[in-house]
């Protein structure tokens, strides 16, 4: 009888210790956030980019060089826009649409990346400081991490390329 009394007082020492432990999507979630950040991602919960959506979506961010603004654009899969937005490929419509036309070996990357992205990337957005991917983290990191290797060239295929170039020109240097 005692053995019974103390495996029930050690069960509910423990009991709580159990529930706070992470889930297997919250474990699987940091090794993803932890992977990302050391590729050199930026990871944040931020308000969503959605229209009347008022939930936090995780942002993962590949930032441009300083002196390399990108342009400004957000592209919403069809799913989460209005037909009323301009289609740029197949699923994918333009909220925001970059006021200079990409390079066309930038074009077809971007492109082809965008089939490739998981159901659950809801946005691409690029600002003068990021190129941001909105998702729900649905992929494992081996599968994940490639993803963000074309990510990254397409970022360094964007950089330099600011829709408004004088307002991020360097104070520096000479004005012709």
């Amino acid at each position: 009888m005692i053995w019974l009394i103390i495996a029930l007082v050690v069960g509910l020492v423990f009991a709580p210790a159990m529930w706070l432990r992470p889930s297997l999507r919250q474990q699987r979630t940091m090794t993803l956030r932890d992977a990302a950040k050391q590729a050199g991602l930026q990871v944040r919960l931020d308000p969503s980019p959605l229209h009347q959506d008022d939930e936090k979506l995780p942002a993962y961010r590949w930032t441009y060089p300083p002196r390399q603004p990108g342009p400004d654009f957000l592209l919403l899969r069809d799913a989460e826009a209005s037909d009323a937005l301009k289609v740029f490929v197949d699923g994918w419509r333009w909220r925001t649409e970059p006021l200079r036309a990409m390079p066309t070996s930038v074009r077809a990357h971007f492109e082809a990346l965008l089939v490739r992205l998981p159901e659950d990337a809801v946005a691409v957005e690029s600002s003068a400081e990021a190129l941001t991917l909105w998702w729900d983290e649905s992929l494992e990191k081996e599968a994940f991490m490639p993803l963000a290797d074309q990510l990254a060239e397409l970022r360094d295929g964007l950089a330099g390329r600011p829709d408004r170039p004088e307002k991020h020109a360097d104070p520096k240097a000479p004005r012709v």
